[in-house]
């Protein structure tokens, strides 16, 4: 959720869990779509999640305190890039291709599929690099 009058960033509120020597771990509660309905305790529907996030870096909290968690807006573009964008053209190409090639529409999206495990495959190989370019700071 990006708050008025931050610019670049997306900003969350959330409460301080832990405080370590060079971090801060936030509890961050995501709401769905229907947490502003009034019949979101009825129908069962209600999707709340909580995330934790940690935030290296020296900060003057106190476990219980509400802060407001950022990060930059472009990591969080780079976020969408990376998870959806990339295996969706992925698929998309390979389905493409394979049906070009006269392959059965079952061969191809099959195959087209296990072209995404080499794809994630490599997140995982570079999950510490890609983890340091999401930095997550509190808002001060």
């Amino acid at each position: 959720m990006k708050k008025r009058g931050s610019k670049d960033k997306i900003q969350h509120d959330g409460t301080v869990r832990e405080v370590g020597v060079d971090s801060v771990v936030v509890s961050i509660v995501s709401c769905s779509a229907c947490s502003g309905c009034k019949a979101r305790g009825v129908c069962g529907m209600t999707e709340r999640e909580e995330k934790i996030i940690d935030i290296r870096g020296k900060y003057d909290v106190f476990p219980g305190d509400k802060v407001t968690v950022q990060m930059e807006e472009s990591a969080g573009m780079r976020a969408v890039l990376l998870s959806y964008l990339v295996p969706f053209f992925i698929v998309i190409g390979g389905l493409i291709v394979f049906q070009s090639l006269s392959i059965n529409e079952l061969t191809s999206g099959l195959i087209s599929i296990a072209l995404l495990v080499p794809w994630f495959l490599i997140l995982y190989l570079f999950r510490n690099k890609i983890d340091r370019s999401f930095t997550f700071t509190l808002k001060t």
